[in-house]
């Protein structure tokens, strides 16, 4: 591969070496003898757009074309040279010489690579052996200015391991050193611009922005950096598009340019791109009376005066960009009025026998005096220092490589690489600041955040930040901004505004700036490290809609110590008491008629019946737990079915002795012998205990944490009320209270001492009001008091039990004692007969 290249590399050396010989000698301000020779290659005129049709190397000094920015590089390089010259410390018994070669375009770059390449004293690239062991006639290159130039000087020089130094090649393309292992530079590298570029925006909040690049391979790489690095960042590219080096300002394709950035609604516009097509951008810009922008400016242009001073660009907007820190060469100015001042000797024609180099002239230079010669501007002085540096760097180098550190320099031969290892390694001061090189032979340098400033007289710039190469933060001072709206607010830039807390994202269309925002579902909230989608809560948190996080659930539970608590207790305790106050007032009066009438002893398994029903309400209390929820419901429809069932079986009796017991004596008898009341009471009490029973078994009560009913609850409850036990032992209930119901209403004509209808069908009433008012609360009510509404309902069931059978006797034995007589109750007997044996 070496082999091709070289042969290649001398097929190129004998083109342009045939085709460029001129009239005129060099001028003797380009070349420098010295005892180790430093090449730089500049732009001393403007680059050259005339199509040739053979390879011929381009004269670069043609009037109209001079660059004033590339004479001051150029003065740079030799005023660099001079100092070092002039130092006993750097390089004391060493001179150093050089030779510039302006290059106007591709042609000549790649002439004044090849003429740098070539052995001294001679006109030709001679190439024997290996690679590394060749010598040219120079130690190092500076320069060239541009990628593309640099991209193509890298490579020819790579193969030799030439050390060549740019000061003005920032693309990242040629940070690759497999592919260019002796290219170093002095401008930071285009991948910190784009960090930088991307971190202004969004420091601003700017996420749609346009993006506008220059045709050559610093605007293609760069906006191609922009373009891979901004989406991750969150930032969407509304509009990219090239500058072609053709255009002219006004034309066609500028027209579509600013017709698509009106088009695509951005406030913000990207443009990464060299000075002379940022020129032609904004003349259309101007043109076209876009205003009201903000342009984001990459460093080759940003404090250009090319731009800067164009008419009417006042009226663009607010320019930001990016710039090289400002450092300055002292003494730059002062050398440069001195060579105005010096007496200049014209170049003689190139004698017939002599080799004359193409691109060491510029007549311009010759004419300058001291009053008229190119301003030197803070671009083209921060880019001076590069090149000024550069020179030093290769100083040092040699300074490192020959031993001068004792005071000597040892003057030898030496191979190029073994230069390029001695600068990769330098570090030293320079003018307060530092040079030095990473791995890849970047500069360790920074760039400055600048707005441009129409505030005075004349245009300038204001450092408004910095931002280094060791860190990511970027520090502006945004007060120093003037903003292109009537309030000096920052215009924001964005194709969606953000959400709201607690809305996601829905991303329409392509770009993922452009969105509807949709609120989060209740049970979900926006987690902030996934913006664009909503995460359902944890089991044991709840959230509104549209949240931005999830709450705790609320433990919902009757605990002992709320004040309806206190209240329902109470009441289950008074109920208690009383039924053991009734059972001791029957007990002590137990032989009484009243007494006898209420059922006698069957009168005391009522009281207990429903003293377990009561009992059975104190489960509802307190957190559940496996015994309480057995013994929440089971006990109390066990308890109220014997209830029921003595009260039923107590209505029956009286209906039989008074109605047929005359009718169908043998049925009475029957009854009476068998002890019917009590079969039928236990019977009864079995059926209801076998219900409960197998309730418990089969659909047994357990506690469970219920989340699906109130997003904002977790409710501990039992399962019972959702069973088939719970279900079949109710309709159970159900039953008997029809059935007490129907043997209370038959009798509604006995005696009144024995007529119980109306007491009995009020507690019946209430018993079943007071179901009816809990099957409702639980359809439209979950919570923590569903517990109470449960406890009333069982206090209010046995309530009325206890009032419409136990009270009315009760009120008999304390304060009507004269009823509670065998006399009344006699008298109540025969004349109930008398009516009906008058009926």
């Amino acid at each position: 591969m070496l082999w091709g290249t070289a042969h290649l590399l001398g097929m190129h050396l004998s083109l342009a070496w045939a085709l460029s010989c001129y009239e005129t000698e060099s001028s003797a301000d380009f070349n420098l003898p010295g005892d180790y020779l430093l090449a730089s290659l500049l732009p001393l005129h403007g680059k050259c757009q005339r199509v040739t049709h053979r390879p011929q190397v381009t004269l670069c000094d043609r009037p109209g074309s001079f660059n004033g920015h590339g004479y001051h590089l150029f003065q740079a390089i030799r005023f660099g040279v001079e100092e070092i010259n002039n130092s006993t410390a750097l390089l004391p018994n060493v001179t150093l010489g050089y030779e510039l070669y302006d290059v106007c375009s591709d042609s000549a770059n790649v002439y004044a690579t090849l003429r740098v390449l070539s052995r001294p004293g001679t006109h030709h690239v001679a190439i024997r052996g290996n690679l590394r062991h060749y010598l040219p006639k120079v130690v190092a290159v500076v320069g060239p200015d541009t990628t593309q130039h640099a991209v193509t000087t890298a490579a020819v020089l790579g193969p030799f391991l030439v050390p060549l130094i740019s000061y003005e090649a920032s693309s990242t393309a040629l940070s690759g050193k497999p592919q260019y292992p002796s290219f170093l530079r002095t401008i930071p590298s285009d991948k910190h611009q784009v960090q930088i570029m991307l971190l202004l925006l969004q420091s601003f909040g700017w996420v749609w922005v346009s993006l506008l690049g220059s045709d050559d391979y610093y605007g293609q790489l760069g906006v191609q950096a922009l373009v891979e690095l901004a989406m991750p960042q969150g930032i969407c590219v509304a509009y990219k598009d090239t500058v072609p080096s053709s255009a002219q300002p006004g034309d066609q394709k500028m027209q579509e340019v600013v017709a698509n950035l009106i088009r695509c609604n951005t406030t913000v516009v990207v443009v990464y791109s060299n000075r002379q097509m940022a020129l032609v951008l904004f003349r259309s810009v101007v043109l076209a009376n876009l205003t009201g922008k903000v342009w984001i400016a990459s460093e080759d242009w940003a404090i250009s005066t090319h731009i800067s001073t164009l008419p009417g660009i006042r009226t663009v907007g607010t320019v930001l960009g990016v710039a090289i820190q400002q450092r300055l060469v002292p003494g730059l100015r002062q050398f440069e009025e001195a060579y105005a001042r010096a007496h200049k000797v014209v170049p003689g024609p190139c004698l017939r026998e002599a080799w004359c180099s193409a691109n060491q002239l510029c007549q311009d230079c010759q004419a300058f005096t001291e009053h008229m010669m190119p301003a030197l501007g803070a671009f083209s002085m921060s880019a001076a220092y590069n090149a000024y540096r550069a020179v030093y760097a290769v100083a040092h180098g040699l300074h490192r490589l020959l031993g001068c550190a004792s005071g000597v320099c040892s003057k030898r031969q030496f191979y190029p690489w073994q230069l390029l290892e001695e600068i990769r390694k330098v570090n030293f001061p320079l003018h307060e600041d530092t040079v030095m090189f990473d791995d890849i032979g970047d500069p360790l340098s920074g760039y400055d955040i600048i707005t441009w400033d129409w505030s005075g007289p004349q245009w300038d710039f204001t450092v408004i930040g910095s931002f280094m190469w060791s860190s990511v933060h970027l520090d502006i001072d945004k007060t120093k901004i003037q903003w292109p709206r009537e309030d000096n607010q920052v215009p924001p830039s964005v194709c969606s505004s953000d959400c709201l807390d607690g809305h996601q994202r829905v991303i329409v269309g392509f770009h993922h700036c452009c969105f509807l925002c949709v609120p989060c579902e209740a049970g979900t909230f926006l987690n902030m490290s996934e913006p664009h989608s909503c995460q359902p809560c944890g089991q044991e948190e709840w959230s509104p809609e549209g949240s931005s996080t999830c709450f705790p659930r609320t433990v919902a539970v009757l605990t002992w110590d709320e004040p309806i608590s206190f209240v329902l207790l109470t009441v289950t305790m008074l109920l208690l008491l009383l039924l053991l106050a009734t059972a001791g007032l029957f007990a002590w009066h137990f032989h009484t008629p009243v007494v006898k009438s209420a059922g006698g002893g069957l009168g005391f398994l009522m009281l207990g019946s429903l003293a377990v029903g009561s009992c059975s309400l104190l489960g509802s209390f307190g957190e559940p737990t496996p015994t309480s929820c057995v013994l929440q419901h089971a006990p109390h429809f066990l308890g109220f079915a014997v209830f029921l069932s003595c009260l039923t079986i107590r209505s029956f009796q009286l209906v039989i002795i008074f109605k047929f017991s005359t009718k169908v004596p043998p049925f009475y008898h029957t009854w009476a012998q068998n002890h019917g009341a009590g079969l039928f009471v236990a019977v009864s009490g079995a059926v209801q205990l076998l219900i409960c029973l197998m309730w418990l078994a089969v659909w047994t009560p357990v506690p469970i944490r219920d989340y699906g009913h109130m997003p904002q609850l977790v409710l501990l409850e039992c399962t019972e009320a959702h069973s088939a036990g719970f279900m079949l032992a109710f309709t159970y209930h159900i039953v008997l209270s029809a059935c007490a119901f129907t043997c209370s209403y038959l009798g509604k004509e006995l005696p009144e001492n024995y007529n119980e209808t109306k007491c009995v069908t009020c507690s019946l009433l209430l018993n079943f009001v007071s179901w009816v008012i809990f099957f409702t609360m639980v359809s439209v009510y979950r919570g923590k008091y569903l517990s109470a509404v449960r406890v009333l309902t069982g206090l209010i069931s046995l309530s009325s039990g206890f009032s419409g059978y136990f009270l009315p006797k009760c009120y008999v034995i304390l304060c009507r004692p004269d009823l509670n007589t065998t006399q009344h109750f006699q008298a109540s007997i025969q004349d109930y007969t008398r009516r009906c044996g008058s009926s």
